[in-house]
């Protein structure tokens, strides 16, 4: 037996152990029971447990037989007469064979949890099998959120932090692995960790944006860390091996409300970032798009009809420029709905000059796709039309113009022209459009061309209206002296009402001033009744 092979002696010591556990397992219980008070306890433990060991020991696994020494001399440890002895022998190849069960779990399985990788490893010195456990640590470090209202504090953290994320927008860029689910799930978290905060309350002294032209815009103290985020966020959601149907779970419509709320900063550049995230949110997730167009409309109800604040109302109007080009025909009533509802109420608020210039494009949308919709959007216009604001009808009126470019004879004749339609005829479909109806537009529009060709105040609108009428001459000069007949014998007939009425009022006064009247409080009433009168006329 001495000069067997390690196998070998290794072989029947295990047959040796087993048949000796066999035999010693009834003997061994009676003589714990007899000797319970007499250290027999201590004696079966020396006799039996370090057979057992060296049977799970056995199955362990092994370097080389020249590691484990006590495997060759395991045989004389089991015919030592000195259980004490064996015991401790037994516990030494315990603490050698965990040692080594512990490197190989090591280099078989990942470490997670405690153990995750350093996030301060660059990308470069870790294997490719261990770069997404990285990216995860370093997702998880920039979590963290500072405060940047104090410039001095933790300025060594900020600077580390702006590091890393500058690290893993690299990273997210170079790299064309496929992200698994937790690093979509921790690129997520970190995102909103970061984006999702509350704006400062607004001043409400100060004007509401675009009012005053003057005002300063408001700049993120943070944007060193959220210009970073964004780019890092715009990158994942335009992955090419990014698959919506996993993502959706971590972009789902929780988050995406929270970053639609993000469109009211008052900081320009994080509104540009967000607009080029959310257009590629709605055109990869095709899931999300009801939820985003419904959020979008709650949204402007909630500026046009209760708030009148909203610092993103230009960029979101447009992104649904585009989203409105790709609506397919026909229109959904949803979409309609959105026109009338959502689309023509922004013309209501005092700010509309600030998101004019979106919303005409998305309206001029809508008309390309359907020209039947003119007629509505015109009627809108005019509910809306602006009295006391002189830069608001420009507005309008330039609005009008272009929706008279695109509109139909048939849509036309629905539209009622009135005395501003003198402004377009610098437009020549406009104009080729109002000579073909010139029967039904020349006796409405007569009188006011009369009368501003005579004596307006602006000499713009006094020299517009001269060559209209000059076009009109040119056109059909018999139906321009129809209307000029006209217009002499109904200016003729009022003036003799109103030198009628004086002459009244002059006999009026004079049997009041005989009859002992005050002359002061008859000749009041008179007198606003006259102008009264004057003005319905």
């Amino acid at each position: 037996m001495k000069g067997g092979s390690p196998e070998s002696i290794e072989s029947m010591l295990k047959w040796h152990c087993s048949e000796k556990l066999k035999r010693t397992k009834p003997k061994w219980t009676h003589r714990w029971r007899k000797n319970k008070n007499k250290g027999g306890l201590l004696l079966a433990a020396n006799s039996t447990i370090p057979t057992m060991l060296k049977q799970i020991l056995a199955k362990l696994p092994r370097k080389s037989s020249k590691s484990n020494p006590t495997y060759s001399d395991g045989s004389n440890a089991a015919t030592d007469s000195g259980n004490n002895g064996s015991f401790t022998n037994t516990c030494n190849v315990i603490s050698s064979r965990l040692n080594v069960v512990k490197k190989m779990s090591s280099s078989i399985f990942p470490t997670s949890g405690g153990e995750m990788i350093q996030p301060h490893i660059p990308f470069k010195d870790v294997q490719s099998s261990d770069k997404p456990r990285l990216l995860i640590s370093k997702l998880n470090l920039c979590s963290n959120v500072y405060d940047f209202d104090d410039q001095d504090k933790d300025n060594a953290e900020k600077d580390l932090k702006r590091q890393v994320l500058v690290e893993i927008l690299d990273f997210i860029v170079s790299e064309s692995t496929k992200l698994a689910e937790p690093a979509m799930s921790a690129i997520c978290k970190m995102c909103g960790d970061n984006l999702f905060r509350e704006f400062p309350p607004k001043n409400s002294a100060r004007s509401p944006r675009g009012e005053t032209e003057d005002e300063d815009p408001w700049f993120d103290p943070a944007w060193s860390h959220l210009q970073l985020v964004y780019e890092i966020l715009l990158r994942f959601v335009s992955l090419s091996s990014l698959d919506p149907k996993i993502a959706k779970q971590f972009i789902d419509h929780s988050f995406l409300s929270r970053l639609l709320n993000l469109f009211d900063s008052e900081d320009p550049r994080e509104r540009e970032c967000l607009k080029s995230v959310l257009h590629r949110i709605y055109g990869k997730f095709m899931v999300h798009r009801p939820f985003i167009r419904t959020a979008v409309s709650n949204i402007i109800y909630r500026f046009v009809f209760e708030t009148e604040k909203h610092n993103g109302i230009a960029e979101l109007l447009e992104i649904f420029g585009s989203v409105i080009s790709g609506f397919a025909l026909p229109l959904k009533k949803e979409h309609k709905t959105f026109l009338s509802r959502a689309l023509i109420p922004l013309h209501k608020p005092k700010s509309v000059g600030m998101y004019h210039h979106q919303l005409t494009y998305c309206i001029v949308q809508f008309i390309e796709k359907e020209p039947k919709l003119t007629s509505v959007v015109i009627n809108g216009l005019l509910k809306y039309w602006p009295v006391t604001s002189s830069q608001k009808q420009l507005m309008f009126l330039s609005e009008l113009e272009e929706l008279l470019e695109l509109i139909r004879s048939d849509e036309f004749e629905k539209v009622m022209v009135a005395e501003r339609a003198h402004f377009l005829w610098n437009n020549e479909h406009i104009h080729h459009l109002i000579m073909c109806n010139r029967q039904v537009i020349m006796p409405i529009v007569f009188s006011s061309l009369q009368r501003n060709s005579k004596n307006h105040w602006n000499r713009t609108v006094f020299n517009l209206t001269q060559n209209v009428m000059k076009m009109f001459h040119e056109v059909d000069e018999p139906l321009v002296v129809s209307c000029q007949g006209k217009f002499e014998e109904d200016t003729s007939a009022t003036a003799a009402v109103v030198e009628r009425r004086r002459l009244t009022w002059e006999q009026l006064e004079k049997v009041a001033g005989g009859g002992g009247f005050e002359p002061v409080s008859v000749l009041e009433k008179p007198a606003v009744a006259a102008t009264a009168c004057v003005v319905s006329c």
